[in-house]
Parts: C-alpha cells; structure tokens; sequence
C-alpha cells in the first residue's frame, strides 16, 4: 500500500520522524538531566551518611580518650598508692560504658623493684567488672604494639584492632596513653596507661546502617585491615587490598589507597559484597586513623528514575502512534486526488490519451495540478503527432545516409590483396568517415600492365555533398588516367573539368602517383594535399618531396609540378589524409606530423596492413574518446621488386578468399577446374581439396578475434611432379608443425580433443612448410602427382 502511496508516505514518514526525533532528544536530555541531579543528591546524601557515621565513631573514641588521658595525668602529678590506683581503674571501667578494659601498665620494675610485671586490669565480664594482673612469660605486654608504639611515639596511638589473648579474650583496639615520671630535668618513661574498646559495640553502629536493600558500611583500619563488614569471614582476615587482588579491581585497590591516607571522596566501584556497580562514599576517622566507607548500589538508587523514565517512553510510544494514525489519515485526504493523477499518468505512459479526469472542486494546488492535466492533454496529442511525422522524416534521412554511406564504401576498392597475382608490390588502405558519409577517399588501378596509379583525396566540407564531390573527382581521375600516363596532365584536365562547372565551390586536395613496377620509378603530384611518408627499407622515415600545386577546384587554369622518386625493393609510401594530423586530445593538442613521423618510425618494420591498423589505433588511444572530428584515410604501397619472367604461368592459379567457412565452396569448384584444365588425378584433386579445406577451417576458427572482413590467399602451381599449395593469411599466428600429432591407435574415449586435421595435412603431402612474414601465417603443403 505505502509504495503507491508515495506522497502519503513521506508526509506520514517526514512528521512522525520529526516527532519521534524532538521526543528522544527531550528524553535524552531529561534523563540525563535527572540522571545529573539523582547522581549528585547520592553522593550529597552519602557525604553526608559517612560524616554521621564517622562523627558518631569520633564521640565514642573521643569519650573513651578522655579517660586514660585523665589517670595518666593523674599517675604523673599526683602521689598515689596501689590501692587507690586500683580503685581509679575499676570506677574508669564501670562508669564508661564505652570501656570494655582498662589498665596502667608500668615498666619492668618500675612499680616495684621486685617484680617485673605490673598492670593491674579491670575488664567487664557480663554485668560485672573483673580483675586481674596482666604479664607473665606467656604475655609479655611490654613488647605489645599497645605498649611499644605510643612508647616510641612519645604520644596516645589507637592501636591496630587485634585479639586480646590473654587481656580481654575478645576483639578490640587499645587507645594508649604513656605517662612519666620528673626526674631532675628529666622525664622518665614508667609506662602506659590503656582504654580498651570492643569492636563489637562498633559493629553495632555500622551494621545498624541501611542503605537501598544491599547497601552497607564497612570500616578498615590505617592499614587497610577489614575491621567490620556484613560479611563477617573478611572481619580482620582480610584487607581492601587483598580483595582488590584477588578480584583484579584496580579501582577498589586505588580507594583502598586513598581511605588510608585520610582522605574523603564519591567514587564508583563495584560492591565487595555483591559485585555490582555502585557508588562508595569514605571518610577518615581522624582520631584513630581508621576509615569508614559506605556503598551505595546504583541499579536500586537508580531504579525510580528508571521506572520513570519507562513510564515516560510507554507514554511517548503510545503518542507517537496515536499521532502516526492522524497523520496517516490526514495524508490519505490530501493523497487521494493525487492517486487519482498518479493512475492517469499510468495510462498516458502506455498511450492512453483519451482519460477522463474525475471532477476536482478545490482551488487548491491539487485543482491547478489536475487542470494542467487536462492541458497536457491536448499538448501531448499535438507533440505526438508532429513527432511522429518528424520521426519519420529523420528515418528516412538516416535510411539514405546509411545508403549513401554503402554506396561510397562500394564505390572504394575494399579487397586487399586487390592483385594477388601481382608479386612485385603489396598495397593497402582504410577510410573512417567522421559521419555516415564524408569527402575522403582513395583508388588505386592499372593504367597499362607495368604501371599503377593511385591516388588519395581530402573534399572541403563533410556528409552527402562531399560524398557527391569526391565520388565526381574520383571518376574523372579515373578516366582521365585512361588517356594520358602524366600524373601532372591528368590532374590539370580533372581541375580544368571541376572548376568550370564548381558553383558550390567546392575543391578537393589529391596525392596521385604512378608507379612503374618493373622499375621502381614513382612519378607524383601534390595537389594542396598533406605530404606522404617514404619509409625506406632500412626503415629510415622521411616526409616526401613536395610537388606543389594548387587543390582541385580552385583555379580553372592550376599548374601542378610533377616529380619523381626511385624506390629500392622494400621500400614504402604512407600517404594519409589531415584526419589523422588534425585529431585531437581532450586538452586540444593535434597529433601532429612529427608525432605521426615518430610513430610511423616506430612501426616501419611491419607489414602495410599493421602499420595502417596500429596507426589508426594509436589515433584513438591520443583521442582518449573524444568525438572524431574529420575523416581518417591512409593509404600505403610497399615495392618489393620486378616480377621475373614465368614460363609456368599458365600452370598457376590464385584463389582469393574472404574468413567465411562458406568460402570453401568457392575453393572446391576452384581446384576441381585447375586439375581439369591439367589433366590431374582425380585422387590427387580430392587431397588438395581435403587438405586446403582443412586449413581454411582452422584459420576462419581460430584465427581471427574480430568481426571485420579478412582475405585469405591460395596459389596453386604445378611444377614438375608435383602440385604446390600455398595458403597465406593475416590471422594471429599459428605453427601447425608445432601440434603433438595424436595417437589414433590409442581407445576413443582416452584420445586427446583436435589435430586430426593436420594429422591428415601430414599423410596426405609429401612436404609441409610453415614460417611467418611481413605480419602473415604462410603455410606450403606438396601433394604428388605420380
């Protein structure tokens, strides 16, 4: 349904993406607003939490130091004897709850001289308070950090929690205060007086703390000892540090850092107790070292805002589509017209223009949108139907152009080699129009049996009236030369003919030479034309002597200079029209003579045919694709050199074919005429054909990788006793002495594919030749004729 309605669609898709988008930017920013705010009330409520907490642990310890300090005072400034010592001690015990023990713990014979121990202990033991003398050699207290570190310290020290073994029998930490004696100037160490606090009363003031469902308080010592936590088993068995190792928790090892340097801070971790992410808040107890901290799990302080915050999308969810289904139907409103055009332009696509459009009341756009239908209407009829007149116009133009183009093609001698027969030189030559007909063209014919004329041309201007100049001044030229063997006198009656009768005026530039094939002898005019190339046999290149004159059709009394050259065997002219100089790149830049010269050097040891074909590649390649401009036409003659005398003409036979398989017909009848004509068995004549047809075969099939037209060449002669056959061709090239000859005595299935053809080629001919030249496979086979 949305895929016809593509207007609908987008309305509907364009306002609910733009409400869906407001909404979750709104959301976003609310919640991480709220988010914000809940985060800083946690950890303005957990501050807050651990100062209670640590200031109800400061009163207590502050309370439970007020005592010790007191009778150490008390045991320096006053004289006392031991009854009233002891009597201080018990009434410190039971009138401080805080207290669990206490004892005055003096030096080795300091009390008494006597004894070695002395410290006299009261400790509470249920509702009462109890007695006794701490030291003897299984409790040397005077090597006990309660009693050695204030002693060095010189000061009141809380101790590390510990079990008292032997004291108090129970957990606890000692806050010890040393007390002296004034000897002379001097102060004497005598000993240290101890207030011993249950750690079990200090539990009860953590574990009383409640925080979400699973948030707790934990308190470790100023060496990171656990001294109360809801897990009891890590009570004094356990450091933070030890935790943090063994749950690889570098964030919990860097808290545990900070809470024993005293210091206060918010930070997240994740719960020693159960793992998952929360907040912990810490803070020192300054009098003792110690340090509280409290956790506050996140999933559960977070949950309302969660809650919240599903509740707000549920609602926005459930607007948005509220939302989304009066959109839709309002787009379906404003749609529906539109639908209605959209199927009519459906039908004037397949040709229908003969709908009728439903009535549209509304003066809104969709009303002019439906009246510029019924406009187009009448519009398109009338475009249809001068289209269709005009269409048929340009048919019939392009129908004769394509005509006129087969005819200029036909009218050019295509056939290359156009005299096989005819040793003594090679010629060929191409023509690209730069539209389906153009001015260029060349010929090349016989005057008499020794000398050969051949001619290029370039006509002003391009398309049908070129075409009709050039095909004029090709059959004047043509039956000019019939009368008079001067190059310079036949384009001088060819000018006189043109000028006399050129309104249009028209000209045409020519190059026409003679050449005498028994002699090498070249004698030329240069109407206007671009000057030919020489390439010499040792492949030296170099432009050919000017023979000036005017171009034909410009002066009614021209005067064209005739020169002369000698060619050696092997020896080539290159002649060309300026679609090849003039041919332009994408920066506009001609390819220019010298570049011309320079390739033609690079190229001067291939055959004509390669020399022309690469050109014309290299002329395209320069272009890069650009639209070609003016017509391209080379023309090339190869000398090699006077044909000798052959007293065997008459046992000679040229065969020309084209690359089609259907040739091989035409080269049946052929053969079976020439060995009639001589007399020839019949078996013989049957082998000749067999082995040509093969050959053919192969080069029509594999040979050839385009789809242009190729000459494939048969001499036959008949020498002595035995019938020569040689096939010349310019496919890719191909050594069929080179192919494995097959095992025909090998099982069918096993045998390898192809060769048999040359297998027959070889038991049929007494000699089998291959070798390639001037860009040609050339293939002699010697059949007997015994």
């Amino acid at each position: 349904m949305m895929k016809n309605r593509g207007i609908a669609f987008k309305l509907v898709f364009f306002i609910l993406t733009s409400c869906a988008v407001i909404f979750l930017v709104i959301f976003a920013y609310n919640y991480l607003f709220s988010r914000r705010i809940i985060i800083k009330n946690i950890e303005s409520s957990a501050k807050n939490l651990t100062l209670v907490t640590v200031n109800k642990i400061e009163t207590v310890l502050c309370s439970a130091a007020e005592v010790p300090e007191s009778l150490a005072y008390f045991l320096e400034e006053g004289s006392y004897d031991t009854e009233e010592m002891l009597k201080l001690l018990k009434s410190m015990v039971e009138n401080n709850p805080a207290i669990y023990g206490s004892t005055a713990a003096f030096e080795p014979n300091a009390f008494d001289k006597d004894s070695l121990y002395f410290a006299p202990y009261f400790y509470r033991s249920g509702d009462r308070v109890e007695f006794k003398y701490l030291g003897n050699d299984s409790y040397r207290y005077f090597y006990l950090d309660w009693y050695q570190i204030p002693r060095e310290l010189g000061r009141p020290v809380w101790s590390e929690p510990y079990y008292d073994v032997g004291g108090g029998d129970i957990l606890m930490s000692t806050y010890s205060v040393p007390f002296y004696a004034d000897i002379g100037k001097e102060k004497k160490f005598m000993g240290i007086v101890t207030a011993d606090i249950s750690l079990a009363w200090l539990e009860d003031i953590i574990s009383s703390i409640k925080i979400a469902r699973s948030g707790y308080g934990f308190l470790v010592s100023k060496n990171g000892t656990i001294v109360s936590h809801p897990q009891k088993g890590l009570i004094m068995n356990e450091t933070i540090f030890s935790i943090a190792e063994a749950r690889d928790d570098p964030r919990l090892r860097e808290i545990g850092r900070e809470m024993i340097k005293g210091k206060s801070g918010f930070t997240p971790s994740r719960s020693i107790f159960t793992g998952k992410e929360c907040w912990i808040a810490y803070a020192p107890v300054p009098s003792s070292g110690w340090s509280f901290g409290a956790v506050f799990p996140k999933d559960e302080l977070m949950a309302d805002m969660i809650r919240f915050n599903r509740i707000v999308l549920g609602l926005g969810a459930a607007g948005l589509l509220f939302l989304l289904i009066v959109i839709v139907w309002i787009a379906h409103s404003i749609t529906r017209p539109l639908r209605i055009l959209a199927k009519t332009t459906r039908d004037i696509a397949k040709g229908n223009l003969d709908f009728e459009l439903p009535a549209v009341r509304s003066k809104d756009e969709v009303g002019e949108l439906a009246n510029s239908f019924i406009y187009m209407k009448g519009a398109l009829k009338r475009y249809i139907k001068e289209l269709t007149e005009a269409t048929s116009a340009k048919e019939r133009i392009e129908s004769e152009l394509r005509i006129a183009h087969d005819i200029q093609m036909n009218i050019l001698p295509k056939v290359f080699p156009p005299f096989p027969d005819r040793r003594e030189f090679d010629i060929y030559a191409t023509l690209e129009p730069a539209k389906e007909v153009g001015g260029d063209f060349y010929d090349f014919f016989f005057i008499d049996d020794d000398n050969i004329c051949f001619v290029i041309g370039d006509v002003s201007g391009k398309g049908v009236p070129a075409a009709l100049f050039m095909a004029m001044v090709k059959t004047l030229i043509k039956s000019t030369a019939r009368t008079t063997s001067s190059p310079d006198e036949i384009l001088k009656t060819v000018n006189e003919e043109v000028s006399g009768k050129n309104d249009s005026c028209m000209f045409v530039t020519v190059f026409l030479a003679i050449l005498n094939v028994r002699t090498g002898h070249v004698d030329y005019v240069n109407a206007g034309h671009n000057p030919p190339l020489v390439i010499h046999a040792g492949k030296e290149v170099s432009f050919l002597k000017d023979a000036t004159g005017p171009a034909i059709g410009i002066f009614e009394n021209g005067v064209f200079e005739k020169e002369r050259i000698v060619l050696r065997p092997g020896d080539t002219i290159y002649m060309y029209t300026d679609g090849v100089t003039e041919a332009m790149d994408s920066g506009h830049h001609l390819f220019s003579e010298e570049r011309l010269k320079e390739t033609i050097s690079k190229l001067a040891g291939s055959s004509i045919r390669e020399i022309i074909d690469q050109m014309l590649e290299e002329i395209k390649s320069f272009s890069h694709g650009m639209p070609q401009a003016d017509d391209i036409t080379m023309l090339a003659v190869r000398y090699f050199s006077a044909a000798k005398p052959d007293r065997a003409r008459a046992a000679h036979r040229t065969i020309v074919l084209k690359n089609s398989l259907s040739e091989i017909k035409k080269m049946a009848t052929s053969i079976a005429e020439f060995g009639k004509e001589k007399n020839l068995p019949p078996d013989r004549i049957n082998d000749a054909t067999l082995v040509l047809e093969e050959a053919i075969n192969n080069v029509v099939s594999y040979g050839y990788g385009d789809a242009k037209e190729h000459t494939i060449i048969i001499d036959v002669d008949l020498a002595g006793d035995g019938l020569s056959l040689r096939v010349q061709d310019d496919a890719r090239p191909f050594n069929p002495l080179e192919v494995t000859p097959p095992d025909i005595h090998a099982p069918l299935e096993s045998r390898r594919v192809g060769g048999l053809g040359i297998h027959l080629m070889r038991n049929f001919t007494d000699n089998l030749e291959y070798k390639r030249e001037d860009g040609k496979n050339i293939l002699t086979m010697r059949i007997p004729c015994r």
